[in-house]
């Protein structure tokens, strides 16, 4: 389990962190979402030991990151940018990385061959973007580690290798218990693997839950009223509202059935539950805070 509590850093007198508490469930696949600069990278990089906090709490299984060989040894990470030394091959990083990850598995490594289709003594700088992202996930995956903290994992790669950097994740989620924390701009994508989500912006934590749960306590209505419409109940929780003739769309945080029977009360022509997506949730949780999309007369 990854544990995050009350973490402060600050770069210049700029908070990037302000109170970031995060709890990733062990063998979880953990969303981290929000809007550029909300402090998700800067978060990543804590719990890969490559800043230390101002002040606050964070530990991975009760441990500290930060100065802990054994503790880092069981963390394997991709970053946006991720590192390789100028003139290495990925032959050359894969020594590197046994030196450091003691339960590097070779035998994996020979088979994800079959699946990283690259030249393993070809200088990695003179591969394309997607083509040095599957050296990195190759080499990542073949360190076994229980955590896999991910920046942007799937940026540059072609729909059929997304697809298979996901069912390899998912594989070792399953098969080994890996825990993986992962922040992406793609949300759609995350929809599909995620089982828990956090919500950040302006260096805190807004809301975090699983996934199911989420999509539960947050509803979308079309509805059509009979005649004028009519005021909200009181206690309604409206995230969303908008209409295109009588017809109503209206984004509710709350309990489906809680909500239809209090809006049953009008008597409307039509009401109908729309499903929800993760970007929609994330839309317009980020509107209650000022972070919108705007309407803009130019």
């Amino acid at each position: 389990m990854i544990e995050v509590q009350d973490l402060v850093k600050s770069f210049d007198g700029f908070h990037a962190l302000d109170g970031t508490t995060v709890t990733v469930p062990k063998g979880a696949i953990y969303g981290l979402v929000g809007p550029n600069g909300a402090g998700k990278t800067t978060l990543l990089r804590h719990l890969t030991g490559v800043y230390r906090q101002d002040s606050g709490a964070l530990a991975v299984d009760g441990k500290p990151v930060w100065e802990n060989p054994a503790v880092k040894t069981r963390i394997a990470s991709i970053p946006d940018d991720w590192y390789y030394f100028m003139q290495a091959s990925i032959r050359d990083m894969m020594a590197y990385y046994k030196g450091f990850y003691p339960q590097f598995d070779m035998d994996r490594y020979e088979k994800l061959k079959t699946v990283f289709e690259l030249n393993e003594k070809q200088p990695i700088r003179r591969m394309s973007k997607g083509m040095q992202k599957q050296a990195a996930f190759w080499l990542a995956m073949c360190c076994m580690p229980d955590y896999l903290i991910l920046d942007e994992p799937v940026d540059g790669l072609d729909p059929v290798m997304r697809r298979q950097v996901w069912g390899l994740i998912m594989q070792d989620v399953s098969e080994r218990g890996t825990t993986v924390l992962v922040s992406s701009h793609n949300l759609r994508e995350l929809e599909d693997v995620c089982d828990h989500v956090g919500i950040m912006n302006k260096g805190r934590v807004l809301l975090e839950r699983s996934l199911s749960e989420l999509q539960d306590n947050t509803v979308k209505l079309q509805v059509v009223f009979p005649g004028d419409e009519p005021p909200m109940p009181d206690g309604m929780t409206v995230l969303h509202e908008s209409a295109v003739g009588r017809v109503h769309t209206i984004i509710f945080r709350g309990k489906q059935s809680d909500i239809e029977e209090r809006l049953a009360a009008y008597r409307p022509v039509f009401m109908e539950a729309v499903p929800l997506t993760l970007e929609e949730i994330f839309i317009y949780e980020l509107g209650g805070v000022d972070y919108a999309v705007r309407d803009i007369v130019l």
